[in-house]
């Protein structure tokens, strides 16, 4: 955790078939405990929700109307990592080929937000976008090749500057 940034946090998954169809009625029974695990979570700070709504999976902000996201904020990565990993959330990773279709490319932007600022929808797909292109950067990276926060980089810059 720094002082200053939080973890946004973007991830799509396409849907093997709509929300209402039975197939998928498994996944949608667990959204619900999902997200309350991570509303109790101390490391959670915020999650993007419809308007009127518990959750985001009516928000369709990709060509492809199958495409769910999430985006959410974290007080650190390690927090988000225990949170995606373990427990109900673990689980529903582990499953996840029962109702999500392989997707191409990077599925999940990581990059940090000054403590205060929410990212948007337009943001995150922004992020993922330059994910995809450029790999893991300061700007968007991955669980795979994380950044530290940019007052981690400061701090780091100015010792290493005092030093000289």
């Amino acid at each position: 955790m720094t002082d200053r940034y939080y973890l946004a946090q973007i991830n799509i998954a396409t849907l093997r078939a709509p929300l209402h169809d039975p197939s998928m009625a498994d996944f949608v029974e667990q959204i619900r405990e999902v997200n309350a695990v991570a509303d109790r979570d101390p490391g959670f700070v915020w999650r993007l929700r419809a308007e009127g709504a518990e959750d985001a999976t009516n928000i369709r902000a990709f060509e492809d109307e199958n495409i769910l996201l999430t985006l959410t904020v974290w007080k650190s990565i390690e927090a988000l990592t225990d949170y995606v990993y373990r427990g109900v959330h673990g689980a529903i990773m582990r499953d996840r080929r029962r109702w999500f279709v392989k997707t191409e490319g990077a599925i999940l932007a990581l990059w940090w937000i000054p403590i205060g600022q929410m990212p948007t929808v337009e943001e995150g797909k922004a992020r993922l976008e330059h994910l995809r292109q450029h790999g893991s950067t300061q700007y968007a990276f991955s669980f795979g090749k994380p950044f530290p926060a940019p007052d981690a980089i400061e701090f780091n810059t100015a010792a290493y500057a005092l030093a000289e």
